[in-house]
């Protein structure tokens, strides 16, 4: 059976799935084809149900929860780190008031964890601006630094490499977002999940989230091979810098999330649907 295995083309990602691409791991019976696409691509596909297994953002999940089920394995938890604010002309969250800031997506987790840190309303900036506001507008994840460096956005919201970079580029840290989480929940920040369709049958599901767990012990076990074909990936990062984020992401919480994963997800999602910010009844399915 043909399994389409989608996620971003990132180190972390690739380092995670290296072991099931070079043919290191094998499931008998399965085949998996790997369709790398951006995160917010990867979740509109999901909205779809049109890949078999994909990485989305746990903030997506909330609207596919009922055509996918979150494998165990495979989650991005930022555990005392994560998404930033960054700026070079505003230093406090105070300034942030009737700014503009460039985001990643809507659907990104960094988007709904920005959400529930401001304690205001986050308008779109073609919208009316309101009192206490922050404004947003969507921008690829990998053009927000520019923008806040040439004056398009007064401060942008990081992911993925920017969160090690962005001092390199002169820009300051108002807020990470994930210490801001585990500072208030005492848990890891979860930012991206693998999941597989519900409607395959359940022996199916188990044999590949067998085999997705294997390729993330394989790449522990086998570090450096493994970096090796993930710097490829790395978006013209130095190899110290891109294995520092590949320990960020690819790490124990990444083999099991266990119930301290679990737990976080659903505090995260249920914040979320409290505030009308993700859609409601939540609904949460797990494969082990």
């Amino acid at each position: 059976m043909l399994l389409r295995l989608g996620h971003s083309p990132d180190s972390d990602d690739a380092f995670m799935f290296w072991a099931l691409a070079s043919g290191r791991v094998q499931s008998p019976g399965l085949e998996f084809e790997h369709i790398l696409r951006d995160i917010e691509t990867l979740n509109t596909w999901a909205l779809e149900g049109r890949l078999e297994c994909t990485a989305v953002s746990a903030h997506a999940y909330a609207h596919v929860a009922s055509r996918y089920a979150i494998l165990s394995h495979g989650a991005s938890m930022g555990d005392g780190y994560g998404p930033k604010v960054v700026s070079c002309r505003l230093s406090e969250p105070s300034e942030l008031e009737g700014a503009l800031i460039a985001v990643p997506g809507e659907m990104t987790s960094a988007f709904l964890a920005l959400r529930l840190w401001w304690s205001g309303d986050v308008v779109h900036h073609s919208g009316e601006l309101k009192r206490s506001a922050l404004r947003y507008q969507v921008m690829p994840f990998d053009s927000i630094m520019e923008a806040v460096r040439d004056g398009s956005a007064d401060a942008g919201l990081i992911i993925h490499e920017g969160q090690l970079t962005y001092r390199h580029v002169g820009l300051k840290q108002i807020v990470d977002l994930g210490a801001w989480w585990k500072e208030r929940s005492g848990l890891p920040l979860p930012l991206g999940v693998n999941v597989i369709r519900r409607d395959l049958p359940e022996e199916i599901q188990r044999q590949a989230s067998a085999a997705l767990r294997a390729s993330i012990v394989a790449a522990l076990e086998n570090r450096q091979e493994a970096l090796r074909y993930a710097l490829q990936f790395a978006r013209g990062l130095e190899n110290r810098t891109a294995d520092e984020f590949v320990s960020m992401y690819v790490n124990d919480w990444t083999v099991d999330m266990g119930e301290a994963g679990r737990r976080s997800i659903r505090m995260f999602l249920e914040e979320g649907a409290q505030r009308g910010l993700v859609p409601t009844p939540l609904e949460l399915h797990f494969v082990d």
